[in-house]
């Protein structure tokens, strides 16, 4: 028996050279092919063939857009520093024209892809840091385009900040300048004032002379600058014809921050017509028209003989002791007109309150809520968003408003009264014509006891209530009716009430009436009397 660490003679041993074997991994010596090549499989004495490597693509270039970017705006950074362009000027240009980089970036992109394809190479991308250069460009530019449009003078209002220089100099110094004027006023001439920015105050003169005392507020990096600025605008007089032109020439700087306060001094007879930008506006003691246009101002005028004329946009005005005609229009927060011999017009819009005293002939109304017109005011008149309160008013009076409180006391003549949403209560002095048409809101309607007149009421939702015994009334589930007639009839009464009740009451007795002016005016043509059928208002 084989051990089986034995090799066996008879297997054929797949390791060894057995010159019987048929292994084909063996060297056969006594093989007629042996040492001969084969020419059904690759020659061990040969190299294999290699393919040559297909040559290397043409490196892409490098994006120049993001370098152009950074170019551009160090180039106008160094302009900066250098005093070429001011910090408010730089400001001024990248909220505005922050676009123009990426127009410029996508050109540059435009260009290389358009190189690229005609070198057939790959066009280079944008990457990480262009994608994130584009957005910081982006954010940044859309935040100071609208920090642009911040009215920057009307928050420092509301913040109670001093301006001692402007936020658009807030990183800069202020430098203060005084500067005085003065020469011959020509008899019989006018005087116009341009101050874009700064307070102006005209007051009457003892001589025949014109007086400017200037005192400016400069806005500068150093002392140099504010020399400089200082001396560019400087006030100058000119005098053509019949006409004096005072101008402070505080654009004379471009966008550096000047402010130039003036005192002016005058004849009392000379006519002034004041045009101012921003700051506040102070007139009195003159014999002559006063005309004044201005914005963001606080505008004060009194003792005047002529007409005085405000166009004004933001801010307050004021006018007392007037021998003429007032007009006042614009957008303004507060009006106050006290004292005016002449009449009284105002339009546009005024967003807190209107004050009327003493108006000695017609004052007209018009903004986009109220329009209104009456012949005089005697007592007081307070008007602001919800609430319309006025005493001893002469008519004929025509008020159409909506969504207001109303209260009138001591009227006298005609009225027409509409108002869409808000309560009504009406004192009559002096019966005339009345039409009252209501919405929403109660209407109270109050009579001089001994009145004749004949009356006409309709009320839906609501009922109607009456002191007068002679007036029929009639209330069902839906609706009230009253009619008849008072007295000798003399006046026309219509009341219309969608929504709420109708009270007719009776006055209490009234206190005797100051005496007229010596020189009475002129009464307002009288309001044809009111429809005889009722109908409710459609407004």
């Amino acid at each position: 028996m084989s051990s089986p660490f034995t090799p066996n003679p008879g297997s054929p041993n797949p390791g060894s050279s057995n010159p019987g074997s048929s292994n084909p991994g063996s060297a056969n010596p006594g093989s007629p092919n042996f040492g001969a090549p084969n020419p059904g499989g690759p020659n061990p004495g040969t190299p294999p063939a290699f393919s040559p490597l297909p040559p290397l693509p043409p490196r892409a270039h490098r994006s120049l857009a993001g370098p152009f970017v950074l170019i551009v705006f160090g180039t106008v950074c160094l302009l900066g520093t250098m005093g070429f362009l001011s910090r408010v000027r730089m400001w001024h240009l990248f909220a505005n024209y922050w676009p123009v980089l990426l127009i410029f970036w996508g050109v540059i992109k435009i260009i290389e892809h358009q190189r690229a394809h005609r070198e057939g190479t790959r066009a280079p991308g944008i990457g990480a840091g262009g994608v994130f250069l584009v957005v910081m460009i982006v954010v940044f530019g859309l935040v100071a385009n609208q920090l642009e449009r911040v009215n920057w003078s009307g928050l420092r209002d509301q913040l109670n900040v001093d301006d001692n220089g402007d936020f658009t100099n807030i990183f800069g110094q202020s430098y203060n300048f005084d500067d005085h004027l003065e020469q011959a006023f020509p008899a019989g001439a006018s005087l116009k004032i341009i101050d874009t920015h700064g307070a102006v105050s005209v007051h009457a003169s003892d001589d025949n002379k014109i007086t400017v005392v200037v005192r400016k507020r400069v806005g500068a990096d150093s002392q140099s600058d504010a020399d400089e600025y200082n001396s560019k605008t400087k006030p100058t007089i000119t005098a053509i014809g019949g006409l004096v032109t005072l101008n402070t020439n505080a654009e004379a700087a471009g966008d550096h921050a000047v402010q130039v306060d003036i005192d002016v001094s005058l004849p009392r007879k000379a006519a002034v017509a004041i045009t101012s930008r921003k700051g506040d506006v102070n007139l009195s003691g003159r014999d002559g028209n006063v005309d004044i246009a201005a914005q963001h101002s606080d505008t004060t005028v009194e003792d005047v003989n002529g007409n005085v004329k405000v166009s004004q946009e933001k801010g307050s005005v004021k006018i007392e002791q007037i021998n003429g005609d007032v007009h006042v229009e614009g957008r303004v927060d507060e009006v106050s007109l006290a004292d005016i011999k002449g009449g009284a017009q105002l339009d546009g819009e005024f967003q807190e309150s209107v004050k009327l005293s003493r108006i000695a002939k017609t004052v007209i109304f018009k903004s986009s809520r109220t329009d209104m017109e009456f012949s005089r005011i005697d007592g007081d008149l307070d008007l602001d968003s919800g609430e319309l309160h006025a005493e001893q008013i002469t008519g004929p009076l025509h008020l159409n408003t909506r969504e207001k409180n109303i209260k009138l006391d001591e009227v006298s003549g005609d009225v027409r009264l509409q108002d869409n949403d808000g309560a009504i209560e009406v004192g009559m002095r002096t019966l005339g014509n009345i039409q009252i048409d209501s919405r929403n809101g109660d209407l109270q309607l109050s009579l001089p006891d001994k009145a004749g007149f004949r009356l006409d009421a309709r009320t839906r939702d609501g009922e109607i209530q009456s002191d007068f015994p002679e007036l029929k009334v009639n209330n069902d589930e839906h609706e009230g009716k009253a009619s008849g007639s008072v007295g000798n009839a003399a006046s026309h009464i219509v009341l219309n009430n969608e929504h709420d009740g109708i009270e007719i009451r009776k006055a209490s007795a009234q206190p005797p009436r100051p005496p007229e002016p010596p020189t009475p005016t002129k009464a307002g043509k009288a309001l044809p009397a009111p429809k005889v059928k009722v109908e409710p208002t459609e407004n």
